[in-house]
């Protein structure tokens, strides 16, 4: 599945080099974007000198020294491997509405050719937590974060305890994150099977935030077989 996804992000994005010249992306975090990141880092023939960096969220008051700081994330695995020269990286010391009017205004500044993600264990998609915001006219918002979604840092190792978990995060925001080209949308794990099956098979719902990504004109769902395990067909193209 991770070399799929990887195959597919490297195609896509050489393709807008040659016909664009340059590439605005987001970048996702998290344990479910480990394999596919080491296999994209393999991928030859992308000049990462030419793409320009945003990423997709971040714990408002964790700097970029903590181990669970998404912006460090980004820098070890994506930024210094791949040599990508243009970045934007959000920092969580920072005064969250400042950043979030600052980073609004560099995002929309042109368009995002190509966005990656991930679907929590509570459907959300970046920090958009059900119920997800499918209004939300700024690119990047201050969101509260649920227990599910803080459990689940604890419980890929991120955290010791619900306690150290952040309740407030900067995040981009559905309506931004849908204005990208084309989404890859990469969900590996069984944990992650029952919410797979909520968001690709049932309703389009602020309460299953990923299942937007279904009206979406240029949106790809990577699945492995532990997480695609619940699903019938029923409801897919």
């Amino acid at each position: 599945m991770a070399r799929a996804a990887a195959d597919h992000a490297a195609c896509s994005l050489k393709q807008l080099l040659r016909e664009l010249g340059t590439v605005r992306f987001l970048a996702a975090t998290g344990a479910s974007q480990l394999d596919f990141l080491s296999a994209l880092r393999k991928q030859p023939g992308v000049d990462w000198t030419r793409v320009e960096l945003f990423h997709l969220d971040e714990y408002v008051g964790i700097g970029n020294d903590h181990p669970a700081s998404f912006a460090r994330y980004i820098k070890e695995r994506i930024i210094e491997p791949l040599g990508i020269l243009n970045y934007h990286l959000l920092d969580g010391l920072r005064d969250p509405q400042e950043l979030a009017r600052q980073m609004s205004s560099e995002l929309a500044s042109a368009p995002v050719q190509l966005a990656f993600c991930g679907i929590g264990e509570n459907g959300h998609l970046a920090f958009n937590d059900p119920p997800a915001d499918f209004e939300a006219a700024d690119p990047y918002i201050i969101v509260e974060l649920d227990e599910a979604c803080r459990r689940q840092q604890v419980g890929e190792g991120w955290f010791s305890s619900l306690d150290e978990v952040p309740k407030r995060a900067l995040s981009i925001s559905i309506p931004w994150l849908l204005k990208a080209g084309e989404i890859l949308c990469i969900v590996p794990d069984r944990r992650k099977a029952k919410v797979v099956k909520a968001c690709l098979e049932g309703p389009v719902s602020p309460l299953a935030p990923a299942s937007i990504l279904r009206v979406h004109p240029s949106a790809h769902v990577f699945l492995d077989t532990d997480s695609a395990a619940l699903l019938d067909g029923s409801a897919l193209p």
